[in-house]
């Protein structure tokens, strides 16, 4: 079996997004636009993006593939805060948390792909089916 050619480019680009939304999160609810001024307790949503943080920097598949379905709750969150806050600062953190997580997504999903290819070719030929 071979070793699938993993895009490093992409995995800088997961990297570099993750880390750019969990700055955004931070400054977001903290001092740029929170709820409630002096901060909210809604910075705890960093949290989760921290799990992953380690694995998505040394380029896991297995991180990544997880983290790819973790962050559509940011981009879930960003889509229903740009059309619903009031505050023309807080739709503009949700439009960069939009963009953020949505190339953190694309980026996992394309550095995967060869590792996906590759496993489901080795699938086929360990079960003596050749394509």
């Amino acid at each position: 079996m071979t070793t699938p050619r993993l895009n490093p480019v992409l995995r800088h680009g997961a990297s570099v997004s993750l880390l750019a939304l969990i700055a955004l999160c931070l400054l977001w609810e903290l001092w740029l636009a929170p709820l409630r001024p002096g901060g909210s307790w809604l910075v705890l949503k960093v949290l989760p993006l921290l799990l992953p943080l380690r694995g998505v920097l040394k380029g896991n598949l297995y991180t990544m593939q997880w983290a790819s379905m973790l962050i559509l709750i940011y981009f879930m969150e960003g889509v229903v805060r740009a059309y619903s806050d009031p505050a023309p600062a807080s739709v503009a953190m949700a439009g960069l948390e939009i963009v953020f997580s949505l190339v953190f997504y694309l980026c996992s999903i394309f550095y995967l792909r060869p590792a996906k290819r590759a496993a489901k070719l080795a699938g086929r030929t360990s079960n003596g089916v050749r394509s």
